[in-house]
């Protein structure tokens, strides 16, 4: 399989100033092509770790970990994840650990691969039904303001946010041979 994705756009950068600006120490994620460029930044940057995870559920745990370290996480995943994450998720609610999810959306825009699609129509309603305050953005000129204000209801008001990074955003992928 081949993946379509420009260079790295503003908007991807400007995620990893948010969360650098902010002091994020550890990243969490499963990996993904459409966090390429953000984990990239995290690996190379002194001041943060990337924590590669088996899957996306182990996040959940990771980021609360850290809260209870003294440090503030952010978990990346794909909307295939959050259904791995559902009993995890508990853990934010009952505990009321302040949460910071940015995924990357498949199964909805130009998909080709028929297993994206049912997990991409239940990922809003799974995240709110376990407590988890969602936001989107579907278009590089508001990813910024929109992963800043997750940032801050998360980090600022305890919030359980995730933010929803549109399937447009990250690109389309093909297999390769495709026609």
């Amino acid at each position: 399989m081949s993946l379509e994705v420009p260079a790295p756009a503003a908007w991807q950068e400007q995620i990893f100033a948010v969360l650098k600006e902010g002091g994020v120490q550890q990243v969490a994620y499963v990996p993904d092509a459409g966090h390429a460029h953000l984990i990239r930044r995290v690996h190379g940057d002194a001041d943060m770790r990337g924590i590669v995870l088996s899957t996306e559920e182990e996040g959940v745990a990771t980021v609360c970990g850290a809260w209870l370290g003294g440090q503030r996480a952010v978990l990346l995943m794909q909307s295939s994840g959050v259904g791995n994450c559902i009993n995890m998720l508990s853990l934010i609610e009952n505990c009321r650990f302040p949460f910071l999810c940015l995924v990357t959306m498949r199964g909805e825009w130009a998909e080709f691969n028929p297993w994206q699609v049912p997990m991409a129509r239940a990922t809003q309603a799974t995240l709110e039904a376990m407590g988890v305050r969602v936001m989107r953005a579907d278009r590089p000129e508001d990813v910024a303001e929109t992963v800043a204000a997750g940032f801050d209801a998360a980090f600022g008001a305890g919030e359980a946010v995730a933010v929803l990074l549109s399937q447009r955003l990250i690109g389309r992928k093909k297999w390769e041979g495709e026609r």
